[in-house]
């Protein structure tokens, strides 16, 4: 499958074009080459950044999607450029996740879909929070996310 039978934007394209702002728009699709199957994909991004809106100082969270395909798949690129557009954008991490989720879910329509944000809070404290659509298939591994408020000290989950 080549850039040029989707006719994707950022696929191929050699520009290290930044967003200033997440619209739903940077976000690409391309068709799922098993669609008869169910199997999952997760996509990690370790090192997601938006702006307080109170203090205007950056918030640090490991964002983690998880979701069911059905016809199609984020293409990653694009997904790259859209969580890196969240970097000069105002708001709190529930709120991004929330917007990364509905996003994805109109994007996408999956079968079914979780997102889950590890933010850091303080030095020593993170908040875990997710959110989850649709029902997941019963013969799925995934559990469901735990929401917890845990210190963290050296024990950072991607260390």
């Amino acid at each position: 499958m080549t850039s040029q039978k989707y006719k994707l934007l950022h696929l191929n394209k050699s520009n290290n074009h930044q967003y200033q702002h997440p619209d739903s728009k940077i976000l690409e699709k391309v068709l799922n080459p098993h669609p008869d199957a169910d199997y999952v994909v997760t996509l990690n991004c370790p090192e997601f950044t938006s702006i307080c809106p109170v203090t205007g100082q950056p918030d640090f969270a490991h964002i983690i999607i998880d979701y069911l395909p059905k016809n199609y798949l984020v293409e990653s690129k694009s997904l790259k450029l859209y969580l890196t557009a969240f970097r000069n954008h105002g708001a709190f991490h529930e709120d991004c996740t929330m917007k990364i989720a509905k996003d994805l879910q109109k994007l996408l329509d999956p079968k079914w879909f979780r997102i889950g944000a590890i933010g850091i809070l303080e030095a020593e404290f993170q908040l875990t929070y997710s959110t989850k659509a649709k029902i997941l298939p019963k013969d799925s591994l995934l559990k469901n996310m735990i929401f917890q408020i845990i210190k963290v000290g050296d024990n950072r989950p991607w260390n």
